[in-house]
């Protein structure tokens, strides 16, 4: 066996194990040609990767809308937004999709920032 061979045979089985480590989390993933995206690892079997990826939906209520409102405050009144003064609502969907092991660059945990813990009320003391 070439050594280029065994060289792919433990890159593929470290990236296995590596996204078997990750499985339900949320990361990012970088592909061979450069690519990448975010989802969630939802199984690992064989040579393939099965991944909750996300991607972004725009509303399509203010298109389709005849009502023709026009809103003062909250949204900086007449700004950008179509001649209406809200923005378009904004979704995340995910979708299966299933990746080949060999496909995948890197992978990284997506980093969610947790809020500081409550500071020490060091007032008066109980009686």
């Amino acid at each position: 066996m070439s050594t280029e061979g065994q060289e792919y045979q433990n890159y593929s089985r470290n990236m296995h194990d590596q996204c078997r480590s990750l499985m339900y989390y949320h990361v990012t993933f970088t592909m061979a040609d450069g690519t990448s995206f975010d989802g969630i690892i939802e199984g690992v079997d064989g040579d393939e990767v099965t991944v909750l990826a996300g991607e972004d939906v725009m509303d399509r209520e203010s298109e389709t809308d005849e009502d023709s409102r026009q809103y003062y405050g909250g949204y900086g009144g007449y700004g950008g937004y179509g001649g209406y003064g809200r923005p378009r609502r904004r979704f995340r969907r995910f979708r299966r999709r299933r990746f080949p092991v060999g496909s995948l660059a890197a992978l990284a945990l997506l980093p969610y920032l947790a809020p500081p813990p409550y500071p020490y009320y060091g007032g008066y003391p109980y009686y």
